[in-house]
Order: structure tokens, then C-alpha cells, then sequence
């Protein structure tokens, strides 16, 4: 009941200023959406949903988009139509039952939660991660944070999804030093990680993944077209700091005086209520020292032309590439802090024997253990959902519905990015998205004078801003996990209606960003033109 009260504390004093129409629309949305079942229970329920659609439109069929290109299935054969699959009939039942256990152990998300956890874990339970931020707090101007919130956000798809463990909690741990409301620290990160998906000022592993599907669909109207991977880089290193500055207005203007004082309870303790001992500082200071070594070992197998975390010989440049470097992030943010964690325990006296390491590592998975749960129910939904098609149709039938409108030019442009991320919100995966929409697609836009980089462009953005309003984002159950660290009764709706108005203000600066730099000629990357000609 405490925790109860606290919200509704928290909602009394933002609520005895007057309400704009707009904070009254968020409220609204958050009680409706707060009324819908905990999320273990709603992916159970969407799970017996995807069943019955199986079962009802089991056999209904579209055309592949990549029939024309001459695609092959994974059996090697032709690709001809994409079927809704019953997963009542006996072979789906079978599947279902057969693989439970291996769709829960290999769900991505899984996996590297637990393995960043680990090592998070120890630096957590040492009291390094507390005195750094303590410290970080102490030293950067407090005008500056919320945007360096926002912007590490987006910088951190560079360690592909391992932000959303690490930097939205850190995002609330930040506010909570401050005495702000933690949860605009969630948001403030969330928006940035998931929002500001695919804005970067560094090249990711998106940028391969992503061209190597539009490639081919640009070669079913120009045989040897081919698509450079940082053909989108100037658009895409652009838009950070205009999303940054628009994340940062959320924050303050919107979620910030909406969300109201923070109250925590009784067991909840500011840290930054003590000044950093010369103890800490000198702990530290050994642990910067010591992630600096770390991390120069780790240029060394990548910077040399044959080191260790290099992969095979890319026919373009002669150079090999950086695939198993990409692939291994998780595993050496995992070392990084361990490493540091066990640094600063053993000159700050955290740690005095083995046992205490490992407790900090059992301590923190303790922690996980709702997260765990809602992983394994979420891990099924997501693989009903895949196996039976239903996310492939509804995809290309939307797709079908856009080409049916008769639009052009640039109109043509934003209703594409409404439609990408409108499937986004039923299918989280941003390849499997444009493995289906970019054989539709890139070919009618470069038939109307689009370069296929410009479709690509396009895309990335709608496949962006929705992120952050859809409970099917495999990390969704994760962000309310780490906000009822501080508010007990988050739901989903409560994390949606803080998240709406970031997704606004980013597709108001984004599309029309879009849209003036091809009105401006600029090119949108290397190698990266903005028209077409047939």
C-alpha cells in the first residue's frame, strides 16, 4: 500500500497546477493503458490470440514481395507466396511443444541481459557505478544532462542492443542523485536508445545488416546495382543532435512537470546525500586506469589488420571486417565492468574474498527474476507470432494498401515511414521488417525517380520513433522492471504515456529533416544519391 500511495503523491502534486488538454490526453492514456493486464499476463493472452488468428486464417496467402528478384527460401526453392500457418494443426502443436524450451533459451534479449547483468552486478554491489555517478553529477553542469542522456542513448547502438540494460538505468540512477524523478531519467534514455534507433555519429552493425537487404531489391530493377553500407551515414550522423535537443525538451518541458516531485520511500536513500570519500575517489581513480588498459587491449584486436576480433577478407576493400568485433560487444562490456567492479571493490575494500564476488553476482540475477518471467511468456508470444506469418501478411498487405492510394513525391515518402512504423508496432525485428517491405518498395520508388538509399533512409526512420510505444519491443517488459524499482505500480500504460510525446517529437524532427535535405540535393552517405533515373 505504500508504494500505492506514493504514486498517486507523485500524481496529486503535478496534478495541483492546472492540466494542459495535452497532460490531461497523456493521463487518460496512461490510466486506460494502466488497466490492461500485467505484462506476463497480456503476452500470455496475446499468445492465445495468435493462436485463433492461426487457426482461423490458417492457408491465406500473399504474394512474397520477393517472388519477382527470384529470392530463395530457406529450403532453397523459389519464394512464390508467404501462408498464414495454423499452429493448432498438428505440426504447429508439435513445434509448439518441441521448442518451448529452446525459443526461451535462445530469446536474444535473454541472453545478454543476464550476461551484461553479471558483470553490472559487481561494479553495482562494490558501490562503483553509485560513486561514479555521484561524481559525474557533481562535475557536469546540471543544463547539459539531460541531453548527454539522450545522446549516449543513441550513441549506444553502437554495442547493438546493450543499452537498454545499461544506460536506462543509469538514466534514473542520474536523476534519482539529483533529487529529480527517476523516471524522466528512464525516459530520457529509453527515448534515446529506442527512439533514436539507427541515429549515430559512428557507423553500427545496422548499417551492413540493413543494406544487405535493400541491395537485392534494388537489383529487380537494375541488375548489378549495388548498395554502399554507409550510403545513409551524413543523414543518419545529422539527425543526432536535432533528436538529442528534442529528447531534451520532452524531458523537461512534457514528462518532467507532468511527472511532478519525487517522493521515495522510507527505504529508498539518495546517494549523492554524502560528498565522495578520498577512499572512493582514489578507488576511482585505479578503476579508470584499469578500464583504459582493458579497453586498449581490446583495440588491439581490431585495429591490427589481422587481429584477433577481425573477420574475413572483404572483397571491396581488400581489409578484413569488423563482424566478429560487432559480435562480441556484449561479452566485452560483461569484462569491462567486472574488471572495473572488482578494481574498485578491492581498493575500496568492497570485495575481501572470492565469496563476495560471486554473492554479487548471485545478488544481482536475484533482481531479474521478474524479468526472467515475462522473458520466457514474451519469448513464446514473439515465436507464434513469427511462425505462424501473420506479421509477414499484415505487412504486405499494408504495403499493398499504401500502393493503392496513388500517391507521389514526397507525400509518397511519409506515408511509407507511417506504414513502416506502424508494422513496427507488430514486428520488432528491423530485418525481418525490410526483408519484406524492401522488395515492395525500393523498386516502385526507384520507378518513380527514388534512389533505393532514399527508400532505405526512409525506413530507418519509421522504423525508429515507433520503438518506444509498442509493449511487443522484446526490451518494453525490461523498462518497466527497472521503473518499479522506484514507482511500484508502472504499467504499461504509464510507460506509454511517458513515451508518446517523445515519438511525436522525433518523427516531427526527423521526416521533415528528410525531406529538406532531398529538397536540398545533399547526398544522404557515401555513395549515397537521392535519385534515380530508369
Amino acid at each position: 500500500m505504500r508504494h500505492s500511495n506514493q504514486r498517486i503523491e507523485i500524481m496529486n502534486t503535478s496534478s495541483t497546477q492546472k492540466r494542459s488538454f495535452s497532460q490531461k490526453i497523456l493521463d487518460k492514456i496512461e490510466k486506460v493503458g494502466n488497466k490492461l493486464p500485467q505484462p506476463v499476463t497480456l503476452f500470455a493472452l496475446l499468445m492465445g490470440v495468435t493462436l485463433l488468428l492461426s487457426l482461423f486464417f490458417g492457408g491465406f496467402e500473399v504474394e512474397h514481395p520477393g517472388k519477382a528478384a527470384g529470392l530463395l527460401g530457406p529450403d532453397g526453392k523459389p519464394v512464390d507466396t508467404i501462408s498464414v500457418i495454423n499452429l493448432l494443426s498438428r505440426d504447429g502443436f508439435q513445434m509448439i511443444m518441441t521448442r518451448m524450451v529452446s525459443t526461451f533459451a535462445l530469446f536474444p534479449p535473454l541472453g545478454l541481459v543476464l550476461v551484461v547483468m553479471l558483470g553490472i552486478g559487481v561494479a553495482e554491489y562494490t558501490g562503483m557505478i553509485s560513486v561514479a555517478l555521484r561524481l559525474f553529477v557533481s562535475k557536469v553542469p546540471k543544463s547539459v544532462i539531460t541531453f548527454s542522456v539522450v545522446l549516449a542513448g543513441m550513441l549506444s547502438s553502437v554495442a547493438a542492443d546493450a543499452g537498454y540494460v545499461v544506460l536506462i538505468p543509469m538514466g534514473a540512477a542520474i536523476f534519482y542523485g539529483m533529487g529529480r524523478h527517476p523516471l524522466a531519467g528512464i525516459g530520457a534514455a529509453f527515448a534515446g536508445v529506442s527512439g533514436g534507433f539507427g541515429a549515430n555519429l559512428l557507423p553500427t552493425g545496422l548499417d551492413p545488416m540493413i543494406a544487405a537487404f535493400t541491395e537485392p531489391a534494388a537489383q529487380i530493377i537494375a541488375p548489378g546495382y549495388t548498395v554502399n553500407p554507409l550510403s545513409n551515414y551524413y543523414l543518419m550522423a545529422a539527425s543526432v543532435p536535432l533528436v538529442a535537443l528534442a529528447g531534451t525538451w520532452v524531458t523537461e518541458r512534457i514528462l518532467v512537470p507532468r511527472l511532478g516531485q519525487y517522493k521515495p520511500d522510507a527505504d529508498l536513500k539518495l546517494e549523492d546525500e554524502k560528498p565522495v570519500s578520498t577512499k572512493e575517489s582514489r578507488a576511482l581513480l585505479w578503476t579508470g586506469v584499469g578500464i583504459i588498459l582493458v579497453l586498449g587491449l581490446v583495440f588491439l584486436t581490431i585495429i591490427p589488420a589481422d587481429g584477433l576480433l577481425r573477420g574475413d577478407l572483404d572483397p571491396n576493400t581488400g581489409a578484413r571486417n569488423f563482424k566478429p568485433f560487432y559480435d562480441a560487444l556484449v561479452p566485452i562490456m560483461f569484462l569491462v565492468f567486472l574488471i572495473s567492479g572488482l578494481i574498485y571493490g578491492f581498493f575500496s575494500g568492497a570485495i575481501r574474498s572470492d565469496k563476495d564476488v560471486t554473492g554479487m553476482m548471485a545478488k544481482s540475477m536475484g533482481t531479474m527474476g521478474m524479468y526472467i518471467v515475462i522473458a520466457f511468456v514474451a519469448a513464446q508470444f514473439v515465436a507464434y507470432f513469427n511462425w505462424s506469418n501473420l506479421g509477414s501478411v499484415l505487412a504486405v498487405k499494408g504495403s499493398d494498401g499504401l500502393k493503392s492510394l496513388g500517391i507521389s513525391g514526397g507525400p509518397l515518402l511519409v506515408a511509407f515511414i507511417l506504414v513502416a512504423s506502424l508494422v513496427n508496432l507488430v514486428m520488432g525485428s528491423a530485418s525481418a521488417k525490410w526483408a519484406l517491405l524492401a522488395p515492395i518498395f525500393v523498386p516502385m520508388l526507384m520507378l518513380m525517380g527514388y534512389s533505393p538509399e532514399t527508400t532505405q533512409a526512409a525506413y530507418r526512420i519509421g522504423d525508429s520513433y515507433s520503438n518506444i510505444l509498442t509493449p511487443l519491443l522484446p526490451y518494453f517488459p525490461l523498462v518497466i522492471v527497472f521503473a518499479q524499482k522506484y514507482v511500484k505500480d508502472v504499467g504499461i500504460g504509464t510507460l506509454i504515456s511517458m513515451m508518446l510525446p517523445y515519438a511525436i517529437a522525433f518523427a516531427l524532427v526527423r521526416i521533415p529533416m528528410l525531406l529538406l535535405w532531398i529538397w536540398a540535393g545533399l547526398p544522404l552517405g557515401i555513395e549515397g544519391p537521392i535519385f534515380y533515373l530508369p
